[in-house]
């Protein structure tokens, strides 16, 4: 079992910047985990946001987050990040971090594991 825990959330002004953190409690994270970062605003469906391969760190991003966001990993700390920058209102959610072991995930029923969510919001 995976169990993961975002943090980092909080209320930053547009152009700002946050970083996410996920980590992993239970089983880490083995050469086959997939991870991924979603986001869910109010009165819309959940979105990918972006995902990396545990083991060798490929990533891919929505259109809408790239050139602002990167994803990363720390294999040692068993963790998983989000950089965001130039953070916009339209950016405000609620982020959650996902595990799978499927291929090349991009809907939320591809992943099998959930964390909680943390809210970011985005306004002067």
């Amino acid at each position: 079992q995976v169990q993961l825990v975002e943090s980092g959330g909080g209320l930053v002004q547009p152009g700002g910047s946050l970083r996410l953190s996920c980590a992993s409690s239970g089983r880490t994270f083995s050469s086959t985990y997939v991870m991924g970062w979603f986001r869910q605003a109010p009165g819309k469906e959940r979105e990918f946001v972006a995902r990396v391969t545990w083991r060798i760190g490929s990533t891919y991003y929505a259109d809408f987050v790239k050139g602002r966001f990167t994803i990363s990993r720390d294999n040692a700390k068993n963790t998983l990040y989000l950089q965001m920058n130039s953070l916009k209102p339209e950016d405000t959610a609620v982020y959650y971090c996902a595990a799978t072991r499927t291929l090349m995930p991009t809907a939320t029923t591809d992943y099998d594991y959930w964390g909680q969510g943390t809210q970011v919001t985005v306004s002067s």
